[in-house]
């Protein structure tokens, strides 16, 4: 019997109407095996995997190959966006039986949970002839069958992973800036061949560095991809990859964690050049993620797929986003459709005929080109749909509340800090545990919150989201909530060397726990935990946790010199760590235009890793609660601003253009 039909995982319930007699991860599943004496088969994907998609069709809607999978094994299914923990385990054993990982994940592993072959996607006929094979092993080779997964358990826990070091130095920056340089694509943008991922955390860092080369490389690749296919030029947001080197086809699946991550950096390039394009390109997205993304309970639900329906009621990838000349034309009619064509270069950049559309230039006539956009995006609109995966991941909803609150105080966008903050209600309400509200749930659906306890990445991207909602609104409420889970972080994450586990103490105990140091597509835990310890030590003041963050950034050492693409957040961490960071206390009252204008010019400096506490220095005011701003006063009756560095302050300045002044020394 199908048992998926309870859960919350849309991914999940994608499988709940499927022959296979598919269970839910959990002890119950380890039961079964072992009382059937079968082993497990484990399948492992997202909602928004088109390959996850192809195998389901091909195998799990199939009644041949779900009898064969029910008679032959218990089978789990998993989304690796609630487990982190079961996938990150899993995928290490495929990378170390195979050379490679992906999802579909497909594992066989004893009732113990022990992996003893795993692959990923496998057509149908494959995966029928592996099924049996299996099954035979099993039956006949049973001890060959324990050892080989005691084999790879004692393999993977003999893995010593990254070595810790010393604290990043401004040298190991420079180095990693090299390293970075050595393997940029100074042609089309980005770092390495195909596929191309959008490098967000390297980005920042590049930024954040601030030397020419440095901000050149960052410049070159963020605007090739805004201006390729991998960017959506109607309704904007970014898709997951271009699956050629020059960003012109994306894999379409638009992911709510790329979108936060590119976001803010975006808005941190307007910041630092004033570029049109960037301008345009973090309002439309952030648009793009009110209207497509935002749920009902005021979260971002997780991703868009890249498949959808097309015309001729077949599903395929894309076909929600590209275009034929004929098309543009029919919508259009012949000069602005033809005129169109050129702008967008419709040339059948994709499969059978059709294009993904590109912005290679500003075109030369702004208000044709709004009119003809306005009019494609309204006729997209009329297309089926793709599926949207609505369940809200508390760790990608900090990537998204840090991003819409600091971009909706730079582009002086209240609804973006609103809806920021409402996010922020959610984690901060659905997503705690009742009885210990240092504790979060990972994700939720529909209202309802899931039973998967929080990651790593989840306490420190909250934690990053409440921090920079706090820095923008000056409500204290989000300071003190990113203090409680930065407790978490430290009570029930380290371990013991400085770093940090991906899963908590007292968490579900896998064959191995997981823990890695690296960036991918999200910054790691422990350079997310890194930052935000920062971030907290710089407006308390904080030993404790400024000891923390800097033993998190050990690893960091160990990879400038060779593999600074997987260590882009740590390395951006490490900027603001080296410059103080800038922490700037002001005082004065909110609805002062001259405080507003201080707040503002603070907000508007691109110091790495600056934090901004805002009292208002009232007679009678409730007692200062964050740390920054005790002893903190206005200044003849003015609103003022302290900028200090390790809790050491210079002279209170009054005016934006010192304010602006004492940032830049």
């Amino acid at each position: 019997m199908n048992r998926l039909g309870g859960e919350t995982s849309p991914y999940l319930l994608q499988h709940a109407d499927n022959p296979v007699d598919w269970l839910p991860w959990g002890e119950e599943a380890f039961a079964e095996a072992r009382g059937r004496d079968v082993p497990l088969l484990i399948s492992v994907g997202y909602s928004a995997c088109h390959w996850c998609h192809v195998m389901a069709h091909e195998s799990f809607e199939d009644e041949a190959t779900a009898t064969l999978m029910n008679d032959m094994f218990v089978n789990v299914k998993v989304d690796r966006e609630e487990r982190p923990d079961v996938d990150a385990v899993y995928m290490g054993a495929v990378q170390a039986m195979t050379g490679q990982g992906g999802w579909p994940m497909t594992v066989f592993a004893t009732p113990d949970g022990h992996p003893f072959y795993a692959g990923t996607y496998f057509p149908r006929p494959h995966f029928q002839r592996l099924l049996h094979a299996v099954s035979q092993a099993w039956r006949q080779d049973r001890e060959g069958v324990l050892a080989q997964g005691e084999k790879v358990v004692e393999a993977l826990a003999g893995q010593t992973g990254v070595p810790s070091g010393p604290a990043p130095t401004a040298e190991t920056l420079d180095l990693a800036v090299r390293n970075l340089a050595d393997g940029f694509d100074d042609r089309r943008g980005g770092f390495g061949g195909a596929p191309k991922f959008p490098p967000s955390m390297v980005l920042e860092f590049l930024l954040r560095h601030g030397t020419p080369d440095a901000v050149a490389m960052a410049e070159a690749t963020m605007e090739a991809m805004a201006r390729g296919g991998l960017y959506d030029q109607l309704g904007g947001g970014f898709a997951r990859y271009s699956v050629d080197a020059g960003w012109v086809v994306p894999h379409f699946e638009k992911m709510l964690y790329d979108n936060a991550l590119l976001l803010r950096v975006y808005a941190h390039w307007w910041r630092a050049t004033g570029s049109v394009l960037a301008r345009r390109v973090v309002l439309e997205t952030a648009e793009w993620l009110l209207r497509e993304m935002r749920t009902p309970e005021g979260g971002f639900a997780s991703a868009l797929d890249a498949d959808s329906e097309g015309p001729d009621g077949t599903h395929g990838e894309g076909l929600f986003y590209v275009w034929t000349p004929e098309q543009l034309r029919e919508v259009l009619g012949e000069d602005d459709g033809a005129w169109a064509a050129s702008v967008f270069e419709v040339t059948g950049t994709f499969e059978h005929g059709t294009s993904v559309l590109q912005l290679l230039a500003d075109p030369d006539d702004p208000a044709r080109f709004d009119r003809v956009r306005t009019a494609l995006r309204a006729a997209r609109e009329r297309r089926p749909r793709p599926g949207r995966d609505d369940k809200v991941v508390a760790s990608w909803n900090g990537l998204v509340i840090a991003a819409l609150a600091e971009a909706g105080a730079l582009f002086e966008r209240p609804d973006l800090v609103d809806a920021a903050r409402e996010a922020a209600v959610l984690l901060d309400g659905l997503h705690t545990v009742s009885r210990d509200p240092a504790r979060l749930l990972r994700t939720s659906r529909d209202g309802r919150a899931g039973a998967n306890t929080g990651m790593l990445e989840d306490y420190a991207n909250a934690a990053e989201g409440f921090l920079a909602l706090y820095g923008v609104t000056g409500e204290s409420r989000w300071f003190h909530r990113a203090a409680d889970l930065l407790e978490t972080v430290l009570t029930r994450f380290p371990d013991g060397s400085g770093g940090f586990y991906d899963a908590p103490d007292d968490g579900e105990r896998l064959f191995q726990r997981p823990q890695d140091p690296t960036d991918n597509a999200t910054p790691s835990g422990q350079f997310a935990a890194a930052g935000a310890l920062l971030s907290y030590a710089a407006l308390t003041g904080s030993a404790r946790h400024r000891e923390a963050a800097e033993a998190a950034l050990g690893t960091v050492s160990a990879l400038a010199e060779r593999h600074a693409r997987f260590a882009g957040w740590g390395l951006a961490v490490a900027e603001a760590a080296l410059r103080g960071p800038a922490e700037v206390a002001i005082i004065g009252p909110a609805d002062d235009s001259r405080t507003r204008a201080l707040h503002r010019a603070a907000l508007m400096s691109g110091t790495p890793g600056l934090v901004v506490a805002l009292g208002t220095g009232q007679p009678g005011a409730a007692l200062v609660d964050v740390p920054l701003l005790e002893g903190r006063g206005m200044v003849d009756g003015s609103p003022a601003a302290y900028v200090c560095r390790r809790f050491t302050c210079r002279a209170p300045v009054t005016t934006p253009a010192e304010l602006r002044a004492e940032l830049a020394r």
